[in-house]
Order: C-alpha cells, then sequence, then structure tokens
C-alpha cells in the first residue's frame, strides 16, 4: 500500500451535539488517508472536557492516549491556530450548516476555516456513528502539479470507499466559449488558447488518464454554466456525497481563487478542500 496522503489527521471539536458522529467520520478518514488521528479543542483543559474526550474515544475504540489540543479563544480562530502551531495536515469538522431555499449554507466556523487554513480541509454535513460510503464523489480538476496531486488522493479515497462513481468536472462557461471562437482573431502569438468544449473535454480525459489505470470508475464531465453554481447544481442532481476542490495554497495565499469562492457560502455535500 502506498504510504497516506497525511501524517495527521485532527478532529476540530467544540462539543457540539454532533461531535461524536464528527469524530466518528474523523476514524474512517484517519484509517484512508493519515497515519494519526489527534483532536483540536476550542476552549479550556479541565477535568470535565478530559473526562468527555477519555469517554468520547473508549466509545469509538480509539487509543486512549490519543493527542488532545487545548486552545482557547473564539473556536475558529483557535482551530486554526492550533492545526498551525501543530502541523496539521487535515482539519476534519462539522459543516455546521443551515438549509434554506434547498441550500445548505455554512456556519461561520466553518467558513473560516475553509477559507483560511493552512492545511487541507475536509467537512460533513451530516456526519454519522456509523459512516455510510462515499458512493459518489466529485472531483473538480485542475490542470495542475497540485491539481495532478489532488486527482491521485480522490482515486486513493474512492478505491477505499470502494466508490460507486468519481466524477471529474470542468466548468466551461459562455466566455470561455467566446474566447475559443474569437481566438485565431485576437489570441497574441505565443499565448495559450482557449478552447473549445470538445478540445477541453479531451483534455479532461487527458488530465484524467495522467493518473495511470485505475478500478475507479470514472466519469468526465464538463459542465456548462458562467457561476460556482453550476457545480452545486450538477454536485446535488448526482447525489453525490462528496465534493473534492483543489487549492494550490502556492497560488492561492489568500484565500480560496474566484471560481471557487461559493464554498465558502454554500455546501452541496460533504466537502474536501486538498491544499
Amino acid at each position: 500500500m502506498i504510504d497516506p496522503p497525511y501524517r495527521t489527521v485532527a478532529v476540530a471539536s467544540t462539543f457540539s451535539p454532533r461531535f461524536l458522529q464528527v469524530l466518528a467520520e474523523g476514524k474512517r478518514i484517519r484509517d484512508r488517508l493519515a497515519s494519526q488521528l489527534h483532536l483540536i479543542y476550542a476552549g479550556k483543559r479541565d477535568e470535565e472536557t478530559v473526562q468527555k474526550f477519555n469517554s468520547a474515544l473508549r466509545e469509538l475504540d480509539l487509543p486512549a492516549d490519543s493527542t488532545v489540543y487545548y486552545h482557547e479563544g473564539e473556536p475558529a480562530i483557535a482551530i486554526l491556530e492550533a492545526a498551525k502551531a501543530n502541523g496539521i495536515d487535515l482539519i476534519v469538522a462539522g459543516a455546521l450548516e443551515k438549509e434554506a431555499v434547498l441550500r445548505q449554507f455554512l456556519g461561520n466556523v466553518a467558513r473560516r476555516l475553509v477559507r483560511e487554513a493552512t492545511c487541507s480541509v475536509m467537512l460533513f454535513t451530516k456526519p454519522e456513528r456509523e459512516p455510510k460510503p462515499l458512493g459518489r464523489i466529485v472531483l473538480m480538476a485542475e490542470y495542475s502539479d497540485h491539481g495532478r496531486t489532488a486527482l491521485h488522493q480522490a482515486l486513493r479515497l474512492a478505491a477505499l470507499e470502494q466508490c460507486e462513481k468519481l466524477f471529474v468536472i470542468r466548468v466551461y462557461t459562455t466566455f470561455d466559449e467566446a474566447r475559443a471562437k474569437a481566438r485565431e482573431q485576437s489570441a497574441p502569438a505565443g499565448s495559450q488558447p482557449s478552447r473549445t468544449l470538445e478540445e477541453e473535454e479531451i483534455e479532461l480525459e487527458r488530465f484524467i488518464d495522467s493518473a495511470g489505470p485505475t478500478d475507479v470508475p470514472i466519469e468526465a464531465r464538463c459542465i456548462r454554466g458562467n457561476t460556482g453554481y453550476a457545480v452545486l447544481d450538477f454536485v446535488q442532481s448526482v447525489e453525490a456525497a462528496l465534493l473534492i476542490v483543489p487549492v494550490d495554497p502556492t497560488t492561492s495565499a489568500d484565500g480560496l481563487p474566484t471560481h471557487v469562492a461559493w464554498v465558502t457560502d454554500v455546501i452541496p455535500c460533504n466537502l474536501w478542500v486538498i491544499r
């Protein structure tokens, strides 16, 4: 087995009503993607919190000596600071979403984790004590070294989850189409021309093929749409259990790139931001 992509995954906790469920999801992700499971508590260490953690660790059959990082302060800041100070590779947390008009909106803490964390983040909208298999997964393709790494990580998780299908997608806008039509007349010499929809579909297939052979069922999709909400609609239409969004920290050090910034507000399903 190839070494897991992460060394440490940390479950962020404020002892919300779904803490045990989020911890169970964190254990599943540890088994799939990491070597060690730690915990972060946004609050003070005292006898009561120690007992709560001990009880949860026993219930989920996790090591009694699992590391817990206590960090006082406003929850989002405390979690972010603890993760950075202790070299955490992946934060797992509950999304704490609110539902309105068929949309799920991220809570303040989850929003800040997605936007400001320097490590990867995985949010669960409806965590379960006995985690359900991630049957359908959607990966937003990014044509870069970081994007290819994200593809390999997505394939690893999909294989271990015995995923029903991995959708690898690109958004094709009317602006892309217009630029492709005008490229012969207006593209400067030496510039990268815009692709037609057919060329984009070919490029997406090449991107997928670059990962090598796999037993994971994969479907490539170029989605027409002018905003990130086209991705939201697609994810909901295929009833995906997880959306994976690669964010290259070397090019997006100050938050999220524009085309994926919408995930800080609306979350269609469980979300994995790969940094």
